[in-house]
């Protein structure tokens, strides 16, 4: 049978099975479980409209059960056993994950992934925002925001291949075709261009990402601190946590640019970018930036627009800057908007897979937990090390979907 005829065949037969379900299970409801007839007419038809929702849901809770809770629970039992010799598993309890935490590259894969979520929801979150704006003051605002978001056509391996050839390094002495080594090329050393794009730059940036973490870390702890009024103990165990991981990346952005001031850079030999730990890193996080940086700029720009005129004038009318207007008028009104942005994309980072593969394969210490556990489940065939991988992926997105749903049933109250 073709293709073609076989997809159309399956999706008439979809289609035709969801409404005959619908139709049949409703006469059912009506007719024969609870019939709108007799001295009960009136009780049958409440019942009947507290049933008929159910019947509306089941298919999907059918499929969400099939597919994802009973994934779930299987992975869990997998975690807990060991295949043996001959077939079949044995119940080992938690031997995996005491195996797989005494594995360096389980602490790598973590390490990493904790980069991530710091630098890719932000940076896209930030550039997001700032094109959103941007691009609203602009006549041909509409083009660059559909460039922007062009990249959010692309899969991800098919970034990852674009990236790669952005990063390609021929020999020295041949034609370089990496946009990056091209260049780099182009920099000598001892030259006012050289000073300003490789070393007061990034240094710039550095002690932008340190301030910016400071400020964020204040207002998150600033009720706590101040105590304005009752503050429970899970925000206060917050806070403190909050800010010894601010403490940790201010002084690790401390040490980064004295190490940027310090560095000597190997001025014309052109560089194998993939290859450079801890900032190959930094390369693959930017394929994922330039992906999510459009579908951050939709969803803020949208809400930017949704910022009453009425603040603006009266704020333009008491003299305030543009700066002023879009920090302290814009911004905290789009909060919740940037909130839900920042967490959706932090979803994304902790399942980022393909990227990893097909860029590094994780070597040259780019390893993050999901590339680790393909390696596990696929290449080391160990099902149950790389289940208690994907467990702890599953714990690590479990309270970011709650503080999801939680802020969700906030706002509809």
């Amino acid at each position: 049978m073709h293709p073609a005829l076989q997809g159309l065949i399956t999706i008439v037969v979809g289609v035709g099975g969801c409404i005959a379900y619908y139709y049949f299970s409703n006469l059912f409801l009506d007719k024969v479980l609870f019939p709108a007839k007799g001295a009960m007419a009136g009780r049958n038809i409440n019942r009947a409209n507290m049933v008929r929702p159910w019947l509306f849901l089941m298919p999907a809770l059918v499929a969400l059960g099939l597919y994802l809770a009973y994934p779930v629970f299987a992975t869990i039992h997998l975690s807990l056993t060991q295949r043996v010799a001959g077939g079949g598993f044995e119940f080992v309890g938690f031997e995996n994950y005491v195996k797989m935490s005494g594995e360096p590259k389980f602490w790598e894969a973590l390490t990493n992934n904790l980069f991530w979520l710091i630098v890719v929801p932000a940076a896209s979150t930030a550039f997001g925002l700032l094109a959103a704006q941007l691009s609203d003051r602009i006549k041909w605002g509409n083009v660059a925001k559909s460039l922007i978001f062009m990249p959010m056509a692309i899969s991800f391996v098919g970034a990852a291949v674009i990236w790669k050839l952005v990063y390609d390094t021929r020999p020295a002495g041949q034609e370089q075709i990496g946009v990056m080594n091209a260049v780099w090329l182009s920099f000598d050393e001892g030259s006012i261009w050289s000073f300003l794009f490789l070393k007061l730059v990034p240094i710039l940036l550095v002690a932008g990402f340190a301030v910016a973490i400071a400020l964020m870390t204040w207002a998150l702890a600033k009720p706590v601190v101040q105590r304005n009024g009752p503050v429970s103990g899970w925000r206060t165990a917050a806070a403190v946590l909050v800010g010894a991981g601010a403490v940790w990346l201010i002084y690790k952005s401390i040490f980064g640019i004295l190490g940027i001031a310090t560095a000597s850079l190997p001025y014309g030999e052109p560089q194998t970018w993939l290859t450079m730990p801890f900032w190959n890193n930094f390369f693959l996080m930017a394929v994922l930036v330039w992906i999510q940086t459009g579908f951050a700029m939709v969803i803020l720009s949208a809400a930017l627009r949704g910022v009453p005129e009425d603040t603006i004038e009266a704020a333009i009318v008491d003299g305030a800057n543009p700066f002023q207007i879009f920090f302290q008028i814009k911004v905290p009104q789009i909060m919740g908007t940037i909130v839900v942005v920042w967490t959706t994309i932090t979803i994304v980072v902790l399942k980022v897979f393909d990227i990893v593969y097909a860029m590094t394969n994780g070597q040259w210490e780019t390893q993050v937990l999901a590339n680790y556990m393909y390696d596990k489940l696929f290449r080391a065939n160990d099902w149950g090390v790389g289940s208690a991988a994907a467990m702890v992926i599953m714990l690590l997105v479990t309270p970011i979907l709650v503080w999801n749903v939680y802020n969700a049933r906030k706002e509809m109250r």
